[in-house]
């Protein structure tokens, strides 16, 4: 499958770049933003996504002033761009020179949030290959698992790298950058606009989600006058969330990385973009700095870069 926007009609003319472009607008709601991760002219993401669509016979987004929404074939397409893209960094790990011969042990440090939405695929896959390898895992918050990490008692740690600490002792690697959205319940009547502002909700009751630090962040948009709705309740489980949310008690502003359509309930949550310029959520990994990297570490780091080009890119810092 080649890398190359085909031409032709039919199904031998998806492309990966076309998938991995699409991809990218998903994650970023925008065009321009997708253009800046990869660094590429805006019209050739534009250009790929008009012919992925034209090939599918389907529109995938909804276009905006302020970016683009996905419809509902464009959900359906997401999940197999993600497992088509999955699949070929999986193959690209398995092709590597005997890696089931490989053995060690991997000592990781995961964050909660991180370990709920991002972990489990990666260390499945990585067990998969290299089958010797004794994984320990290590679940904590991010200040603890940097402390273990400057120490020498995790390899590598897994987490939300946007608020490291110590940025001198550690090197990091974004894996995925995850804008913040609104979740709603159903019939909700912001969900009439695509996009919306602080001043629409601003004095709407809200639930809070305090685990890795979004509570920290919440706080922070707070005391800069951004963002003091009246607090529900504040919780460390993000089911807590979608249900109380999807029951209709309150809204709630979180990472796109959290979003899931339905509760446990059974009861539908709609998200929205936040006009604006906030901080991304960044997921990523952590190393010691200047601390040399076993084979375990090596191709961990390899596998985790492969497996974020189906999520939306990745960049080093």
């Amino acid at each position: 499958m080649t890398d190359r926007i085909a031409e032709t009609s039919g199904p031998e003319a998806l492309t990966l770049r076309q998938f991995r472009y699409f991809l990218m607008v998903a994650e970023t709601g925008s065009v321009s933003r997708a253009a800046g991760e990869v660094g590429i002219s805006q019209s050739a993401i534009t250009a790929a996504i008009q012919a992925l669509e034209e090939e599918l016979g389907s529109k995938l987004f909804l276009r905006h002033q302020k970016g683009m929404r996905l419809t509902s074939e464009g959900h359906r397409m997401l999940r197999h761009a993600r497992f088509v893209l999955n699949a070929v960094a999986d193959a690209r790990a398995a092709m590597r020179e005997r890696p089931e011969e490989m053995e060690g042990a991997l000592n990781i440090g995961v964050t909660r949030l991180v370990a709920g939405y991002y972990l489990a695929d990666v260390l499945s896959r990585f067990q998969h290959i290299f089958r010797k390898v004794k994984i320990r895992l290590v679940e904590d918050e991010r200040s603890y698992l940097e402390h273990l990490l400057v120490g020498g008692e995790l390899d590598i740690g897994l987490m939300i790298v946007s608020n490291l600490a110590d940025r001198q002792a550690l090197q990091s690697e974004i894996l995925q950058r995850s804008p913040w959205r609104v979740w709603l319940p159903a019939q909700h009547p912001l969900l009439a606009r695509s996009v919306l502002e602080f001043g629409d909700f601003r004095e709407r009751p809200f639930v809070m989600l305090a685990t890795d630090e979004l509570a920290d962040t919440s706080a922070r948009l707070s005391s800069d006058g951004i963002f003091r709705p009246p607090i529900v309740m504040k919780t460390n489980s993000v089911e807590a969330v979608r249900s109380l949310v999807g029951n209709g008690l309150g809204l709630a502003l979180l990472p796109d990385l959290a979003y899931r359509p339905w509760s446990l309930e059974g009861d539908r949550i709609e998200a929205r973009h936040v006009a604006g310029s906030l901080p991304t959520v960044d997921i990523g990994l952590a190393w010691r700095r200047g601390a040399p990297l076993s084979p375990a570490m090596g191709q961990f780091i390899e596998l985790c870069r492969d497996y974020s080009q189906g999520r939306g890119g990745r960049l080093t810092i």
